[in-house]
């Protein structure tokens, strides 16, 4: 298996802590949870690898917008 970039190493540990993420949210909702985490990657997904600087302002708003996602009053996405 190909070592992943720095950046690379990012992106997936952000992914990672999204779905962790999830765990804290009601069980009812869980499934509504992953398919948005799941869109809002996707969305980026074909993003060419050498645009640091977008890439690394994606990482930092899916930073914010995790702790935001991590409130406990916010319950379901949809």
């Amino acid at each position: 298996m190909a070592r992943l970039s720095g950046l690379q190493r990012d992106v997936l540990q952000l992914y990672r802590k999204c779905i962790r993420m999830v765990k804290t949210k009601p069980t009812d909702t869980h499934e509504h949870w992953r398919n948005f985490i799941h869109e809002e990657f996707a969305k980026y997904q074909h993003l060419p690898k050498k645009q640091f600087n977008s890439i690394e302002y994606l990482i930092r708003n899916g930073h914010r917008k995790l702790e935001m996602y991590l409130n406990p009053q916010l319950k379901d996405i949809h």
